[in-house]
């Protein structure tokens, strides 16, 4: 039966689901990649579609922002269309020179601050993995297609618009140089936790669309149309 958040109904979502924040980037990425894309999603504006990728099936999700959100709509589709992979595809904050605008992250890790797993489950974890076997899928797609990536870290904030605290380190510098976190953004925390707890699978691709350590940053317009990299490499994983 369809969910709350979903009217799909069984049979209309592929198990592997690409999920960017945005639901206007996930119809861009269904009418740019997909053959015969098919909507099977509308509800809150949450679009939704099915389609083919070198002739395996694909689908393609928003999640909105945060870890609330993309807990929903994760959960639902893990636990109740039969997904089995679920790769999250956004934009991240940089912590490091080591990753500057424009470059693919690949999460091996999210830091997070948030409750999110706590009061799901218990889970008093701070760090949570993505699948190895997703991961793996991941580095062959983009060594195939000639795209490097930056691994490492991520920070997964449940605060966009942090209040400085004028401490020096900063907050973000404490995190990057105690947690190792290359990157923030605000939804693979709880991405990886519902994976974990329901058996299933999930990874993290990021675009770096502005720095903390640079004063370099993209439009709306240029996150559009320079994101496709990571699109790429994430359609092209074969799992």
């Amino acid at each position: 039966m369809p969910t709350p958040h979903n009217k799909a109904e069984m049979g209309e979502i592929a198990k592997t689901v690409l999920m960017p924040g945005d639901p206007l980037r996930a119809k861009f990425i269904a009418e740019t990649f997909l053959e015969n894309p098919v909507l099977f999603n509308d509800v809150r504006g949450m679009l939704g579609f099915t389609g083919t990728y070198q002739g395996r099936p694909v689908s393609v999700m928003g999640s909105g922002m945060g870890m609330p959100s993309i807990g929903i709509y994760s959960y639902e589709l893990y636990s109740q269309y039969g997904v089995e992979n679920i790769i999250r595809i956004g934009s991240a904050g940089s912590y490091t020179d080591k990753a500057k605008i424009y470059d693919v992250v690949l999460a091996t890790g999210a830091y997070s601050e948030s409750s999110y797993a706590r009061t799901q489950n218990g889970c008093e974890d701070d760090t949570l993995t993505p699948s190895a076997e997703l991961c793996d899928a991941l580095r062959a797609s983009a060594a195939k297609l000639g795209i490097p990536m930056v691994e490492g870290v991520i920070h997964s904030s449940d605060v966009f618009y942090r209040h400085d605290d004028r401490t020096n380190p900063t907050y973000w510098e404490r995190l990057r140089d105690e947690k190792g976190c290359v990157a923030v953004e605000m939804e693979s925390f709880a991405l990886f936790h519902n994976a974990n707890v329901l058996g299933k699978r999930a990874a993290c691709l990021l675009t770096i669309s502005d720095s903390f350590v640079s004063s370099e940053a993209t439009t709306a317009e240029e996150r559009q149309l320079s994101f496709t990299n990571m699109m790429k490499i994430a359609l092209g994983a074969e799992v």
